[in-house]
């Protein structure tokens, strides 16, 4: 099959279609009505359910996205659809007896309901939730009830970013492992796959032991580089590289891991060309998308106020791939790992329907689905108690937080850290601060010292002043590429404030020593 043909993404209409009927997209205020419109959710044990059943009117008039067999590797089009899941269909039928599942009677989960206290909108201090917090009750039962998540899921991507064709949805296991699914999907071994050339250590190490090579594409500080990307591509060399040209771009898009770097919505539009003009697809991790802090205002000066509006701080987020996506050439992998709780090991994958497809073929016989406690935690928190609003209150009460300690981390570093030695650009999303440290100015360079080796004896350093921050060359995407510039990644994620200035005074002192200043 001949690889899709380049498209402009803006599209202008070019006919009066002023008499045909569109339905208006699905909006957050528009989610309660709607949902006394669709069918209920199908009750049983473990019920045959899908995305589709809780779309707008909105997503059947997109048009279909491109195919994609060309992508997929043997392994992917070897899958068929699991025997035993697909028999469940069948458990839709009014008054059926089920005696052809291998599932336990509920009679016999010694759990007979969990309750947890949690905040109530826009009480959302632990203090707060200590006074005025809410305890949610789920029973054993409760699913008979008709509760679960997918129609949360496919609301909330149908209204925050809004992909110009039809999509598919899934839930997952966070982004880790729906990564490692993307790699089955779209590679074989052998294949070099696009990485930021820092990226997320794990997904680097997901991707290695499955024979697969890391093609690094140059970054600035607005993350991937377009042109660098194109030239990496234009000049391929087969029979040099001993392997075929890359068809797939993992990217961190937002608050990246490590650098902490916000792709403009200028700058994914550019990529997302490069990818039309290669055959590229793309793999969007977006776990810190909702991370999108205000801008760093400097010392002393009142960090600007939250969105004064649900409809104002949707419009403040940075465009997803997802949203640019003309051909269908995106997989987007979302998570609540950092915006509600790592340990709830939930997320959800967007995607067209043929992609999708694949994925839950594969999840049939591998992870098969998160843990059904967390999803009805999730469930009685972020629907039956939050709601929308309330998850979208959450967001921007977060936001808020993690801009003050974004803050406090960049005012220990302007109060602490050696400028001649230590750059850095204040991060605009996520949980890093990338700290770039001149190394050629250590007095090891004139004894014959690599930057390897200082970075070693700096690291060391700030271990012994009880400090510890992530080395550069840790998140190196091709392992084999030689550095030119060093790096400390630094996270204001979890520390208090204070111990985040007295965190940033004792690397300053490790460097102070290191350099002899």
């Amino acid at each position: 099959m001949s690889p899709p043909s380049a498209m402009d993404i803006e599209i202008k209409a070019v006919t009066d279609t002023s008499a045909v009927a569109v339905p208006d997209p699905l909006t957050i205020n528009g989610i309660p009505a709607w949902r006394e419109k669709v069918a209920k959710m199908p009750t049983g044990v473990a019920p045959e359910c899908s995305s589709d059943m809780w779309k707008s009117p909105a997503c059947y008039t997109k048009p279909k996205a491109k195919r994609f067999e060309h992508f997929l590797s043997q392994e992917a089009k070897s899958r068929k659809a699991s025997t035993l899941k697909s028999a469940a269909g069948y458990l839709k039928n009014p008054g059926i007896i089920s005696l052809g599942g291998g599932l336990p009677s509920a009679e016999y989960f010694p759990i007979e309901h969990l309750e947890m206290k949690v905040p109530t909108a826009p009480g959302f201090t632990p203090e707060e939730t200590q006074t005025s917090g809410s305890i949610l009750h789920a029973g054993k039962h409760d699913i008979k009830e008709g509760k679960s998540l997918p129609g949360n899921f496919s609301e909330l991507w149908s209204s925050y970013w809004i992909p110009p064709n039809f999509s598919a949805s899934s839930l997952s296991t966070p982004s880790t492992y729906a990564w490692d699914t993307a790699l089955r999907l779209f590679t074989e071994r052998g294949d070099y796959i696009m990485m930021e050339e820092y990226t997320f250590a794990s997904a680097a190490e997901t991707a290695f032991p499955l024979g697969l090579k890391a093609l690094a594409i140059p970054i600035d500080a607005e993350g991937i580089v377009p042109e660098g990307m194109d030239e990496l591509l234009s000049n391929w060399d087969v029979q040099a590289r001993g392997a075929r040209k890359p068809h797939v771009l993992y990217t961190i898009p937002t608050g990246q891991n490590p650098t902490g770097a916000t792709q403009s919505a200028e700058r994914r539009r550019e990529v997302y060309k490069v990818a039309q003009k290669h055959d590229v697809y793309i793999v969007e991790d977006e776990p810190y998308y909702f991370l999108q802090m205000q801008p760093y205002a400097g010392e002393g000066a009142a960090v600007p106020p939250p969105p004064a509006t649900h409809d104002d701080f949707i419009k403040s987020l940075v465009p997803s791939y997802l949203s640019l996506d003309v051909d269908g050439r995106v997989c987007r992998l979302e998570s609540f790992s950092k915006v509600v709780s790592p340990g709830s090991r939930v997320g959800w994958i967007v995607a067209s329907e043929q992609i999708i497809e694949r994925f839950v073929r594969n999840f049939e016989v591998s992870s098969q689905h998160p843990s059904g406690i967390s999803q009805i935690a999730l469930y009685k928190l972020l629907d039956e108690h939050w709601g929308h609003t309330g998850y979208l209150d959450w967001l921007i009460s977060i936001r808020m937080s993690y801009t003050n300690r974004r803050d406090a981390l960049l005012h220990a570093c302007e109060k602490h850290l050696p400028r001649d030695i230590a750059h850095w650009v204040a991060p605009a999303a996520g949980m890093f601060h990338w700290i770039e440290v001149d190394w050629r100015k250590h007095p090891g360079v004139a004894a014959g010292k690599t930057l390897e080796q200082i970075e070693e004896e700096i690291f060391q350093s700030a271990i012994e002043q009880n400090v510890l921050l992530s080395r550069g060359s840790w998140f190196k995407a091709d392992k084999s590429a030689t550095m030119e510039k060093m790096f400390f990644r630094a996270t204001y994620a979890s520390a208090s404030f204070d111990r985040i200035d007295d965190a940033i005074a004792r690397f300053a002192a490790s460097l102070r020593e290191q350099f002899r200043l």
